[in-house]
């Protein structure tokens, strides 16, 4: 069931147990971080939704951790467990789809039924029951600095929109937005991403707006690394099984969703840059500070009563990693779409996304495993993986300790690892230098005398299957 914006999924989580009022005073400075950390990490029903009502010094609430188990993540998208978003997606394809691996992805952003998901425009909304443009500023929001050593308060769960300077193609976003005064903010948003391609393209100000709140499917699309010719937009129309009403700025020719909570129009000069960070960031160390682009605010518009939704990033797991996970679920069809001998993918939280990414495959013949990891790694943003670890079919990607016995035990380090350089996420402190690193494969398949080994290999420890079936028969005799 789609919800029709952020409230009604917060009022969802609220009825299902799933959400904690917070109704005593705290602070916007580290407290709700601490908060936040400590409910992410809890086990079992401890982990829940969090909105805090009275933030020292502002009369807005903030939400936070809405998407941070599998079950809110799934409730959000309309889906009792996350794998429905690849069998959705799964049913979309067709392996025969004729082109070049771009032009296939391409194709895929046809296949969605534009006719219930496209974007539906309204004259009014929600998200503009109050309008600022005299005088617009930040200084009513409770943004967050979330860690000690960061350089200022940031903005971190905003789908930010932009066109192409050139097509016109819209793109959503998520970047973080570190506060510089109250009307302007640092726009992180790395090179690689959709936003600084348009920057890069842009020859005058290019406008931009930052959404925040609305329908989940749509803050979650803006997160994903969809491919390209899809929409973010459609996408989530697609998701919720039906169009997301959008609305014409105020003072941009963008528009954004009416359903939002809050949302702030400006712009970016593509030749203006700031020092922006230092943040602490979900790989759990701070990012450096760096030059990035300054978004110049023309205007705030929200609801009367807004909520302010937001997200902690931190060492995991945290709220992100369940955002970072349906994408996972969603694009397993498609890398199965390039890669038929895949089976499962899992990019644990350990990996921060980018740091470790399981695949396990069918083998059939030496060298597949490299040949995996080479198209891997010449997919989209799957060029920032960082290590990728490939396994045979059999193997559970989402066991760790299984996959580290076999990725321990079935490797020797002259023959099955493979170490490449190329693009590395900016986030990647350990890099070579920034953007650019190292890269390693490693091939945690059995071998046979195909992969030229120097010794036969030997078969795996397993119990008969008659054994084990007498055992289970008299289990309660033994009174164990």
């Amino acid at each position: 069931m789609a919800f029709t914006d952020l409230r009604d999924f917060v009022a969802r989580l609220d009825t299902h147990g799933r959400l904690r009022r917070i109704t005593v005073p705290v602070s916007c400075e580290l407290e709700i971080t601490e908060i936040v950390d400590r409910v992410s990490k809890a086990p079992g029903e401890g982990n829940v939704a969090l909105l805090f009502e009275r933030v020292e010094g502002f009369d807005v609430p903030v939400l936070v951790n809405a998407f941070g188990s599998e079950a809110r993540m799934a409730l959000a998208l309309g889906v009792a467990r996350l794998d429905e978003l690849g069998e959705r997606v799964a049913k979309l394809l067709d392996a025969r789809l004729p082109g070049s691996f771009v032009e296939r992805l391409r194709k895929l952003g046809t296949l969605i039924d534009v006719a219930r998901a496209a974007p539906r425009r309204v004259e009014s909304a929600p998200c503009q029951e109050v309008v600022e443009t005299a005088a617009p500023s930040l200084a009513g929001l409770p943004i967050l600095q979330c860690w000690p050593g960061d350089g200022g308060r940031y903005i971190t769960l905003p789908a930010v929109f932009t066109r192409d300077p050139v097509t016109g193609a819209r793109n959503v976003g998520m970047y973080r937005l570190q506060v510089f005064d109250d009307r302007t903010l640092g726009m992180h948003w790395q090179t690689h991403k959709g936003g600084a391609e348009h920057q890069h393209r842009a020859t005058t100000r290019m406008p931009v707006a930052i959404a925040l709140g609305g329908d989940p499917a749509l803050i979650y699309a803006a997160s994903a690394p969809l491919p390209p010719g899809i929409d973010e937009v459609v996408f989530a129309g697609w998701l919720r099984g039906h169009g997301v009403e959008m609305v014409r700025c105020r003072t941009n020719d963008l528009e954004v969703p009416a359903q939002a909570e809050i949302v702030l129009e400006g712009w970016v000069d593509p030749r203006e840059q700031r020092l922006e960070g230092p943040f602490g960031d979900h790989t759990g160390y701070y990012s450096l500070a760096r030059d990035y682009p300054v978004f110049h605010l023309t205007a705030v518009s929200r609801r009367a009563r807004p909520i302010y939704p937001t997200t902690i990033v931190g060492r995991p797991p945290q709220e992100d990693y369940w955002l970072g996970k349906a994408t996972e679920r969603i694009f397993l069809p498609i890398m199965r779409l390039m890669l038929p001998e895949i089976v499962d993918v899992n990019m644990p939280a350990e990996g921060v996304f980018h740091n470790l990414v399981i695949v396990s495959i069918r083998k059939r013949y030496p060298g597949q495993a490299r040949k995996v990891m080479q198209a891997l790694w010449g997919m989209g943003l799957m060029m920032l993986a960082k290590t990728i670890v490939v396994v045979s079919e059999h193997v559970n990607v989402h066991d760790l300790s299984e996959v580290a016995w076999r990725a321990t035990g079935n490797v020797d380090a002259k023959r099955d690892l493979v170490i490449v350089d190329g693009p590395t996420d900016d986030l990647d402190h350990a890099a070579i230098r920034h953007r650019f690193g190292g890269k390693l494969g490693i091939d945690a398949t059995e071998k046979t005398e195909a992969d030229g080994i120097g010794q036969p290999w030997p078969d795996e420890i397993v119990m008969d299957a008659e054994t084990r079936a007498r055992v289970t028969r008299r289990w309660a005799e033994y009174g164990l």
